[in-house]
């Protein structure tokens, strides 16, 4: 169960003020569940693990079998949340060395999210003599990132195996009936998987675009789905004893007192790709109309080594949120020594765990003492269980939450723009007239 604190929030903001916000989350959260608000064609989310289409799990399963015996590598290709939810839970349930370490799962390597030729070289090369699969994950095909990317991998895959054998190794996970990419898998005959129509992007992590990489790497994708089912059920009430309702009047009310800046931080790096995640989930839902919380993020402690002094005196117009594991993984000792050179015999003989939560509690006493306002996100620990329920708590909030700032949260007309003035730059049909405009500016 994720369960909220919000008493660091207080010293900022009244807990009268933060409570005042109820009956605007009351409108916002029924709004959702009766998809009577601004985007409700993409809120296919918000029941998708209680609806998902139980036929093509089962197939993203026996896929991923397949995978895990013919393939020594897999190869996602896909941009945004088409990479960024896959890549985080793969980082955070296995392990940010997931390549590096032994096991009977292929390695797997994202491909599509850049433009870089050494990135993709780079990939190339990895992937070697071994066997490879690939999954291509794209609503229309003709995204510039991943679509150069699947060209290169395609023509990679079909030298080795061959136009024939490639196919079999070839995922599209793609609209479920028109765009470019699904009219490629026909005619070639990949298996195909769909984005559904009704979710966007950002929020398709527990759809096929996220699951068949994650079941790829060993993941229990059915204890993931569980988790977002538990979660979809103990975050339905609409009260103040709901946590998602806690974080989202939090936010807000901070952000109305001036904290325009919310750093998502936590004491685990296996959760960096989690924060990644979760910043294009709220940067792309709530930055529009001239509004929005910035979302940024930290790995504690490594970066209270860099970023922690302007955490602790620059502008004050910062709040964080934190997530702590309350049962983390591992167990490593610290030893004592005759010597004590470092220093450290006053610890010894405690565990890790113990050291970095005593961090944590310091480090958000001093940051209040400071100024920045710290919101507290416990999750029980690191499981797929969890990991679903953590995903669903954040969608929910995110939603909520942008219908409080008073913003559509489901679509995202700035990301348009660079996109038209790269098409012309490079000379695309259609675009000769802006192109020419260009030019001159530059």
């Amino acid at each position: 169960m994720i369960r909220t604190d919000i008493s660091n929030v207080f010293p900022f903001v009244s807990k009268e003020n933060v409570e005042a916000l109820s009956a605007e989350l009351k409108a916002a959260h029924e709004a959702l569940e009766a998809g009577t608000g601004a985007g409700s064609d993409f809120l296919g989310w918000l029941r998708l693990p209680e609806n998902y289409d139980r036929e093509e799990f089962a197939r993203i399963k026996k896929a991923a079998e397949k995978i895990k015996s013919d393939s020594q590598a897999l190869v996602v290709i896909g941009i945004g949340g088409s990479y960024l939810g896959a890549r985080a839970a793969i980082e955070f349930l296995k392990s940010p060395n997931y390549n590096l370490k032994k096991k009977n799962t292929p390695d797997i390597f994202f491909a599509g999210n850049n433009i870089s030729a050494a990135a993709t070289e780079e990939i190339v090369e990895l992937i070697g003599d071994r066997d490879f699969s690939i999954n291509v994950i794209s609503k229309s095909g003709t995204t510039t990132e991943p679509a150069i990317a699947f060209r290169i991998f395609k023509a990679l895959i079909e030298k080795k195996y061959g136009k024939e054998g490639a196919k079999g190794r070839i995922y599209a996970t793609t609209d479920a009936a028109k765009g470019a990419l699904k009219n490629l898998a026909t005619v070639e005959g990949y298996e195909t998987f769909v984005v559904p129509d009704n979710i966007g992007g950002r929020f398709s992590v527990l759809s096929a675009v996220g699951l068949l990489p994650m079941a790829a790497a060993g993941i229990d994708i059915d204890a993931v789905m569980q988790g977002a089912y538990s979660a979809m059920a103990e975050f339905s009430e609409k009260s103040f004893a709901n946590p998602v309702w806690q974080y989202a009047a939090a936010r807000n009310a901070l952000y109305r007192a001036g904290k325009t800046t919310e750093i998502l931080a936590c004491y685990e790096p296996a959760f960096r790709f989690m924060a990644e995640w979760w910043k294009q989930l709220y940067g792309e839902s709530e930055g529009k109309d001239g509004k929005g919380i910035f979302p940024a993020s930290c790995d504690f402690t490594a970066d209270l080594h860099s970023m922690g002094q302007y955490i602790q005196e620059g502008m004050r117009n910062i709040f964080e949120t934190v997530v702590k594991m309350e049962h983390p993984n591992g167990n490593v000792t610290i030893e004592a020594t005759e010597e004590n050179v470092d220093g450290l015999n006053y610890i010894a003989g405690r565990d890790l765990h113990y050291v970095n939560e005593q961090a944590r509690r310091g480090v958000a006493l001093a940051h209040v003492d400071g100024g920045v306002p710290n919101i507290l996100v416990t999750m029980d620990k690191l499981d797929e269980h969890n990991y679903g329920e953590l995903v669903y708590f954040f969608e929910l909030a995110c939603g909520i939450s942008g219908y409080t700032l008073g913003v559509n949260p489901f679509n995202q007309p700035g990301v348009e723009a660079y996109k038209k003035n790269m098409f012309a730059l490079l000379g695309k049909p259609g675009y000769e007239e802006l192109g020419a405009e260009l030019a001159k500016r530059l």
